[in-house]
C-alpha cells in the first residue's frame, strides 16, 4: 500500500509540474537565450542576433521558422517592456493583460528598416528600373564610453508615408515615338510624353523609432543602413537611411585603431621615488599602475588588453599606453637645498646638444 501511495504521489506531482508548463505559456527568456536578470540592453542585442538567425527568408526549408520568428517577436515585445516584464515574471505570458500587440514586422523594422534584411541579396541587386527615393545620411555621434561597452541608441524621427488620396494623377510618365504617315511613302517620327493614371496619393508624416545599435569597437566613419527609411518615391520605392558614426573626442583618452593613449602626470618626488595609482577606465573598472622605479619624463608604460575590443573579433583588445610627464616644483630652493640634492645624487653634469628630431 505505501508503494502504491508513492506511485499515486509521484504521478500527482508530474501531472502538477505538466499544469503549471502548460499554464505558464511560453519561456520568453529562453527563446532569447538571457537570464532572467538580462538588462534591456542585453535583450535588445539578443533580439538583433536572433532576429537575423531566424527570419523566415533565410531558413526557407524549416516549417517551423515562421513559428520561430513569431515567439521571437512575442518575447522581445514583453521582455523589452518595463510594466509587461512585471507581469509576465509575476504570472507568466497567460498573466498578461489584453491590449495592443506590436506587429513583428514593425520590431523587426526598428532594427533593420521598412523592407527587413535584404537576405540573398542588396538593393543593387534589385530592378534598376523601379525609381528609388534619395538616401539619406545622418552624422550619429557616439561617445568613446559607447565605442568601449557597447549600446543601442534609438532615433525618433519623421518619416514621410505614401497614403491613399481621393482622384487619379499621372503617373510611370515615359517618352514614346509615334508615327504618323503623311502621305504615301512619307512618315513624320515625333516624340511625346506619355503618362499612366493611377490612384493619388499624399504624404503624411508618421513618427517612427528607429534601434541603432553601436558595436563594440566601431570605428569612425563607419554606416548603419536602414533599408527603405531614406527620401519616399510616389511611383518607386523609398531610399535607405544610413547612420554614420561620429566618436566623440573624450577628455582623458584618445583613441588609436584599437588602442587607447593618456597622459599622467606625477610630481617630481614620485618620478625619483616611485608611486602607485588607479586609473579610472571608460566602463568604471580600475587600471592599477605602480612604479618602483625612476619614472623619466615622456616614459611610458604599455597596459596589453586594457585599449578598446576589436570591431571583427571582440575577445582581442588593444592596449592601453600611458605617457607620464613629470610636475616640477614651483618653489625656488635655496643654496642649502640645491647642496642637499646635489649630495643626495651624487650626478655629475650632462650637457648634451643633439639633433633631437631626427635621433642621435
Amino acid at each position: 500500500m505505501a508503494a502504491k501511495g508513492m506511485n499515486l504521489c509521484n504521478v500527482c506531482w508530474l501531472l502538477l509540474y505538466f499544469i503549471t508548463v502548460v499554464l505558464a505559456g511560453r519561456d520568453f527568456y529562453k527563446i532569447l537565450g538571457v537570464s532572467r536578470s538580462a538588462s534591456i540592453r542585453d535583450i535588445k542585442k539578443a533580439y538583433r542576433k536572433l532576429a537575423l538567425q531566424l527570419h523566415p527568408d533565410r531558413n526557407p526549408d524549416d516549417p517551423e521558422a515562421q513559428d520561430k520568428f513569431a515567439d521571437l517577436g512575442a518575447a522581445y515585445e514583453v521582455l523589452s517592456d518595463e510594466e509587461k516584464r512585471k507581469q509576465y515574471d509575476a504570472y507568466g505570458e497567460d498573466g498578461l493583460k489584453e491590449g495592443h500587440h506590436s506587429s513583428h514586422n514593425d520590431i523587426f523594422s526598428s532594427f533593420f528598416g521598412d523592407f527587413g534584411f535584404m537576405f540573398g541579396g542588396n538593393r543593387q541587386q534589385q530592378d534598376r528600373n523601379i525609381p528609388r527615393g534619395n538616401d539619406i545620411i545622418l552624422d550619429l555621434e557616439v561617445t568613446l564610453e559607447e565605442v568601449y561597452s557597447g549600446n543601442f541608441v534609438e532615433v525618433v524621427r519623421n518619416k514621410p508615408i505614401a497614403k491613399e488620396a481621393p482622384g487619379k494623377r499621372k503617373c510611370n510618365c515615359r517618352q514614346e515615338m509615334r508615327t504618323t504617315q503623311l502621305g504615301p511613302g512619307r512618315f513624320q517620327m515625333t516624340q511625346e510624353m506619355v503618362c499612366d493614371e493611377c490612384p493619388n496619393v499624399k504624404l503624411v508624416n508618421e513618427e517612427r523609432t528607429l534601434e541603432v545599435e553601436i558595436e563594440q569597437g566601431v570605428r569612425d566613419e563607419m554606416e548603419y543602413p536602414f533599408i527603405g527609411e531614406g527620401e519616399p518615391h510616389i511611383d518607386g520605392e523609398p531610399g535607405d537611411l544610413r547612420f554614420r558614426i561620429k566618436v566623440l573626442k573624450h577628455p582623458v583618452f584618445e583613441r588609436r585603431g584599437d588602442d587607447l593613449y593618456t597622459n599622467v602626470t606625477i610630481s617630481l618626488v614620485e618620478a625619483l621615488v616611485g608611486f602607485e595609482m588607479d586609473i579610472t577606465h571608460l566602463d568604471g573598472h580600475k587600471v592599477h599602475i605602480v612604479r618602483d622605479k625612476i619614472t623619466k619624463p615622456g616614459a611610458r608604460m604599455w597596459k596589453k588588453g586594457e585599449g578598446l575590443p576589436n570591431f571583427d573579433n571582440i575577445n582581442i583588445r588593444g592596449s592601453l599606453i600611458i605617457t607620464f610627464d613629470v610636475e616640477f616644483p614651483q618653489t625656488q630652493l635655496d643654496e642649502q637645498q640645491k647642496g642637499g640634492i646635489r649630495s643626495l645624487l651624487n650626478q655629475g653634469s650632462v650637457q648634451k646638444v643633439y639633433n633631437g628630431l631626427q635621433g642621435y
